[in-house]
């Protein structure tokens, strides 16, 4: 087969716009494994395969598999880094709060904007010969703030190599979960205080018009005068600390029997309001968030996750850094808002 015969080398990984994974495919097509029992199996997949190298699982190999072989162990930092991704989609909450990812191959960014007038969010109508209304998108005066979000792996060939790859996958999931985790924090904090472009949330609190109440308590009163806010956008995501999750599940609108069906069955809390209602400490203390994850946030990426393969490779871990560079912007400001209690 043809997995069987490549040459493999670290300057695989090296090559711009490419992914590792992407230079196997290239030598050795998925198409060609139709109808066989590696149907399903990726370029890298079956690489471990011609190595015998189990990667998870019961009965899963030592770290040594990998650098059993000059070529095999050209395989340990895709697997590091397939791994880490792993731990980052565990703990992604930004597909559900990101309206848009945009992936640059730079350093530089700069986002679009559209602030509607009333008017021009009316659709009016428009007589015959008349000039249409117009809508305005233009860039943002600020770039993008990109940050560079990473964990450096320390450890000597000695001390893991007779180590399961199964075990030792819990520590880079991790440090995938680490990563991600302050990427939520960076789109919280473009939310709440802007990208640079004077766009900050709106900031609400308890026991000040337009919200009742008084300060410190949450009923389900002002979550609905919250949601009212949001118009013409929909409230469809919030955004809340422990603090103000607990406050919120002991409303009695709460403890409806579906409401609590759904989270003793699935885990997801939802609210009255229909929002889906997501536990992060990157929210501040006694703050929800409330937008429209379809017009709030876009999350910028520049490349994919990047692990150090030269130190994997020739050094056999030692130290090797992990990073990933990601920033974001805000679209229409008006879909999101904080509310203090």
């Amino acid at each position: 087969m043809a997995f069987d015969n490549i040459r493999l080398e670290k300057g695989m990984y090296g090559q711009t716009g490419t992914t590792f994974t992407q230079v196997l495919e290239s030598l050795d097509p998925s198409e060609a494994y139709k109808g066989t029992d590696m149907e399903g199996l990726d370029a890298f997949q079956r690489q471990l395969k011609r190595f015998g190298i189990k990667a998870k699982g019961e009965g899963s190999d030592v770290v040594a598999k990998f650098f059993a072989t000059t070529d095999s162990s050209v395989l340990f930092p895709e697997y590091v880094s397939r791994t880490v991704r792993q731990g980052m989609e565990e703990q992604d909450i930004l597909k559900d709060i990101a309206a848009s990812v945009t992936k640059i191959d730079s350093m530089d960014y700069r986002s679009i904007t559209s602030v509607p007038t009333e008017d021009e969010k009316s659709l009016m109508k428009v007589g015959e010969g008349a000039e249409l209304p117009q809508t305005v998108v233009r860039t943002q005066n600020n770039l993008v703030r990109l940050h560079k979000r990473g964990r450096m792996l320390v450890a000597s060939y000695e001390a893991i190599k007779f180590q399961k790859l199964d075990l030792f996958s819990v520590t880079l999931r991790q440090i995938g979960n680490y990563i991600m985790r302050q990427h939520l924090q960076d789109a919280v904090d473009v939310i709440v205080n802007g990208d640079g472009n004077n766009n900050a949330a709106a900031s609400l609190t308890v026991g000040t018009d337009p919200i009742s109440g008084t300060a410190g308590a949450l009923t389900y009163d002002q979550l609905c005068e919250f949601w009212a806010q949001l118009d013409p956008y929909e409230m469809n995501t919030l955004l809340a600390p422990s603090d103000v999750v607990l406050k919120m599940l002991k409303m009695e609108e709460l403890q409806n029997p579906l409401t609590g069906l759904n989270f003793q069955g699935t885990g997801k809390l939802t609210t009255p309001l229909g929002a889906n209602l997501i536990r992060t400490s990157a929210v501040g203390a006694g703050q929800i968030i409330g937008l429209d994850k379809n017009y709030a946030l876009e999350m910028v990426q520049a490349g994919d996750l990047t692990v150090e393969y030269d130190k994997l490779i020739d050094r056999q871990l030692e130290r090797a850094a992990i990073t990933s560079i990601t920033g974001f912007a805000k679209i229409y400001n008006d879909a999101a808002k904080v509310m203090n209690i």
